[in-house]
């Protein structure tokens, strides 16, 4: 070889092991992929209201305060401190120096501000933070690093809603640099990882902020072994999940299916992780003005018929309790008082049912309804397993002498077009929130998911009241009154307090949820 090949020879190795070199920094990531149930039609936290974008974005945005995940107590976030006045109006957030966005750019006073007007924007078509900041009317921001956010009326929930992955804090310079409709695919928090990708259908990555150092203090020190970055996937197919978990497609899964987790317990290489979801309970709320479900004592009866205990060991497996009210047991203000109020006995209700005139004179099988035969529809989306029970219930309806209509649609625009018919006389719907003021647009006779049509002044009166209360012991009682009311006027039938049945490989450690259940906290996750 003369010199000048072997020059040229030593420079194209010296290339390749270059080239080699500069991609080690992605290829040597400690990387995991994290399995998601579904992709939704968006991803923007002040926009969107899934679930599934707070596991991804929990991660990637601060909030002002968190609540610790041991204890549930409002902890310090991006706000080291705040305050409250007195008339319960003016809520003073001192916060935190020294933090900067993944842009580079400074978190202060004015960045709040920023985020606080985008949400309420009438630009921005938000779907759930704009209505959790309650009676919130404006801010001041009283210097760089101390801003007060002003409220028409007290409304005791607002430090649960601004720890809340919805009121995350997002970078104003990337706010500004793109559209409400493109900022989803560039995102830019404080948190500890980075958003870094977003590919329609395919994927989502994040990947560790070194250089946080602010979280809030359960986060602790950053384990040697910590997980670098995360490829969130879609798995919407439910039996595809525990495949995925086997054979190391995916290292953490959330919502596996009950029969999944059944065998999953005996297999010492993948870890459950089921995590009770604190708001409603998985529920059909009743149409109260279509009949026959605007009879009180048929909705009693039909509550009184429906065997929870087998929906809850056959579809379930045993991993969701029986739910007994409108809120979930680990909700706060739950009232456990109502565990038994309708026990299953459909000799019951059949008495019940011949007490209002259903009776089946003509001997056909099913109770008369006028000159037909009595029927009831159930409207559903395929999400949690409702097919299955659904077809439960309507087992258990039939040997009563009901006809019932089960009418599945395709998702959450579906369902809410199909309510808006009033073509329905039972709907499966469910809410997490760890405060009981999400039931407020539920009950409240105006509420914008008041698919009960319930209309209750006394009603009303209680859950506007219980949101502006400070008095724990006031709000519990205001709280208890109004399940109370719901399940002695039959409002809903309560099927199950609702799990999220996760897993993970034997590698991963340090996996926890946060306070409202469907959201981990992967800063210390670890892959060993």
């Amino acid at each position: 070889m003369d010199k000048r090949n072997s020059l040229f020879f030593t420079l194209f190795i010296a290339f390749l092991l270059s080239a080699c070199t500069s991609s080690t920094p992605t290829t040597s990531l400690r990387t995991i992929v994290y399995g998601l149930t579904l992709e939704p039609s968006g991803f923007d936290p002040h926009i969107h209201q899934s679930s599934e974008l707070g596991i991804v974005l929990r991660q990637v945005y601060d909030t002002l305060v968190y609540r610790h995940p041991q204890t549930n107590d409002i902890v310090a976030g991006l706000a080291e401190r705040w305050e409250i006045s007195d008339d319960q109006l003016n809520y003073t957030f001192y916060l935190k120096r020294g933090v900067t966005f993944h842009d580079g750019e400074p978190f202060n006073a004015q960045a709040v501000g920023a985020n606080l007007d985008r949400i309420t924007s009438p630009d921005t078509p938000s779907q759930r933070a704009v209505f959790m900041l309650g009676t919130y009317r404006g801010y001041t921001i009283i210097d760089e690093f101390t801003i007060q956010l002003h409220l028409n009326e007290p409304f005791t929930p607002l430090l649960d809603s601004l720890a809340q992955v919805y009121l995350g804090i997002a970078s104003p310079k990337a706010l500004a640099e793109y559209s409400v409709n493109r900022y989803q695919f560039h995102q830019v928090g404080t948190g500890p990882f980075k958003f870094i990708e977003y590919t329609t259908g395919d994927k989502l990555v994040i990947r560790r902020n070194e250089n946080y150092t602010w979280g809030p203090e359960f986060y602790g020190a950053v384990p040697d072994n910590a997980v670098q970055e995360v490829i969130f996937r879609f798995f919407s197919d439910p039996p595809t999940r525990l495949a995925a978990l086997e054979s190391n497609t995916a290292h953490i899964m959330g919502e596996i299916p009950p029969a999944s987790a059944r065998a999953i317990t005996a297999n010492s290489n993948i870890q459950l992780f089921p995590v009770a979801i604190p708001g409603m309970p998985m529920q059909f709320m009743f149409n109260t003005t279509k009949y026959p479900t605007d009879n009180v004592v048929v909705r009693k009866a039909l509550i009184q018929a429906t065997n929870r205990s087998l929906i809850a060991d056959v579809v379930y497996q045993g991993f969701s309790p029986v739910a007994s009210s409108a809120l979930s047991a680990n909700t706060l203000y739950f009232n456990p008082q109502l565990a038994g109020l309708y026990p299953y006995d459909p000799d019951a209700a059949k008495t019940m049912l011949a007490s209002v005139g259903l009776v089946d004179a003509d001997e056909n099988g099913f109770l008369d309804a006028g000159e037909g035969d009595l029927t009831v529809t159930l409207l559903f989306a395929p999400w949690n397993f409702m097919p299955e029970t659904a077809q439960l219930i309507q087992q258990s309806w039939r040997e009563l002498g009901i006809q019932v209509v089960l009418e599945q649609v395709a998702g959450f625009t579906a369902l809410r077009e199909q309510v808006a018919t009033g073509e329905y006389n039972l709907v499966a719907f469910d809410n997490a929130g760890f405060d009981p003021q999400i039931l407020n647009r539920f009950y409240i006779s105006t509420g914008t998911s008041n698919y009960m049509l319930v209309q209750n002044v006394e009603l009303d009166a209680i859950l506007l009241n219980a949101v502006k209360e400070r008095s724990p012991e006031m709000r519990y009682a205001a709280y208890a009154q109004v399940q109370q009311f719901i399940m002695e006027n039959a409002l809903i039938l309560p099927i199950r307090d609702y799990v999220n049945v996760n897993a993970a490989v034997a590698q991963i450690g340090g996996l926890v949820y946060d306070s409202y259940g469907w959201f981990p906290l992967l800063y210390g996750v670890t892959l060993n």
